[in-house]
């Protein structure tokens, strides 16, 4: 599909931001190792986390899809599926659900192409010093995985932090199902920090004992999940999209659905946007955003939020001045390597974008339509889409329905905030 996107105009109203895709993935996961039933309320319906439940459904948990979902859980002692598990093209399904296939079984996990292309190898390797045989079947220590669980005894186990916090969520999220307890110990400085946060606080709201010691060790007791009512809160990752489009464009969006005591990670959009200039008004769960349409140029370190590099950037070639946007060599490792596709594409606008080994520099300034491609990056798909409303005529954004995998109806949702006929959809 391609978004048509004619500049020059503002955005006024309110959206609703999706349930959070991060929180959706691990509640699939505790539910479905949990002993007993488990109600899921606000659950997000994505193409990302359908995989999850997909998977975990494979694993022999019992899923109702209506709202709420209704997890009947395995135990702790999933079944060895019939087939390979499809992860798709979410990387959090893949490294969450390879933890999972360390507690029994023979399991292959597979992925789209794009998947095929994201490190596991260090989460393997942390697999195999607690006894499990895992093995990447490609060089390069990416998927397809076969793991041959059979469960994991517990120890001490040892990787690194700074290649993607979702190894060490996975570890975490597994250890609860091991026989004894299972103590996770980085060599390296954790990225993403939030994100772990989200995991044992999820963990500890299906029962799970663990503790952490500063970010570098973590101890996690056997016991298993226990089935629960759990509700999941919105999307600041998806959210930022829409409060992003009155900082580029002017006039003022409130998004509803939104927590002000959120752990998540991208709720540090609501410190960039305030760093570009807008007025940022959080209130009874709904923040709402003024803008002007002529950002003013910030620094972000986004180390601990990486998704948030598109939607910085889109906000960047807005503004006056020079952006920098660094710490954040990870986005490499995302749905496309986030660092090049976004220098590659932004730049079509007429800004000046220059990449480094981690990051962008970014000097903004008057935008022009463009032709731009997506590159089956969610993330970038939606981010294209905010800085072509703030170019001069028309843009074409290619390849948008992969936005489908984490924000389900975001162009409609976009196109309602808009002046009529000012993105078309085709």
């Amino acid at each position: 599909m391609i978004a048509v996107v004619y500049g020059g105009c503002s955005a006024e109203g309110s959206a609703e931001a999706p349930p959070s895709k991060s929180y959706t993935h691990r509640a699939f996961v505790a539910a479905g190792l949990a002993q007993g039933r488990s109600v899921l309320r606000c659950w997000l319906r994505a193409g990302d986390t359908l995989a999850t439940l997909e998977g975990m459904r494979s694993f022999g948990a019992e899923i109702s899809e209506a709202e709420p979902a209704v997890v009947v859980g395995v135990g702790g002692k999933p079944r060895t599926p019939a087939g390979a598990i499809d992860c798709r093209n979410s990387g959090t399904t893949l490294r969450l659900l390879t933890g999972v296939a360390a507690l029994d079984g023979e399991v292959m996990l597979t992925g789209d192409e794009s998947l095929q292309r994201r490190p596991v190898e260090p989460l393997l390797e942390a697999l195999r010093s607690l006894g499990v045989e895992a093995e990447s079947l490609r060089r390069n220590g990416c998927p397809p995985v076969a793991v041959h669980g059979g469960g994991l005894r517990g120890g001490r186990v040892e990787l690194p932090g700074n290649i993607s916090s979702q190894f060490v969520s996975s570890l975490l999220m597994a250890a609860p199902c091991a026989e004894e307890e299972v103590e996770v110990v980085l060599s390296t400085e954790l990225k993403s920090k939030p994100y772990v946060d989200m995991t044992l606080q999820l963990m500890r709201s299906f029962g799970a004992e663990v503790e952490r010691e500063g970010y570098r060790r973590f101890l996690v007791k056997p016991g298993g999940y226990r089935g629960t009512e759990y509700r999941v809160e919105g999307d600041y990752s998806s959210a930022a999209f829409l409060l992003a489009l009155p900082v580029v464009a002017g006039g003022e969006v409130t998004v509803r659905n939104l927590s002000q005591s959120s752990l998540q990670a991208d709720r540090r959009i609501l410190e960039i946007l305030r760093a570009a200039g807008a007025e940022v008004r959080v209130q009874r769960g709904c923040v709402s955003v003024r803008g002007s349409g002529s950002p003013e140029s910030f620094e972000a370190e986004l180390g601990d939020s990486p998704d948030l590099l598109p939607v910085a950037t889109a906000i960047a070639c807005c503004a006056s001045g020079t952006t920098l946007l660094y710490g954040v060599e990870h986005a490499r490792y995302k749905e496309s390597d986030r660092i090049s596709t976004c220098a590659l594409e932004f730049s079509k606008f007429g800004a000046d974008i220059r990449e480094r080994r981690d990051g962008l520099q970014v000097k903004g300034g008057r935008l022009r339509g463009a032709v731009v491609d997506s590159h089956g990056d969610h993330r970038l798909a939606m981010a294209l889409s905010v800085a072509a409303l703030a170019a001069q005529g028309k843009s074409c954004i290619s390849g948008i329905e992969c936005a489908d995998i984490s924000f389900p109806g975001f162009f409609m949702q976009m196109r309602a905030l808009l002046p009529p006929g000012r993105l078309v959809l085709k």
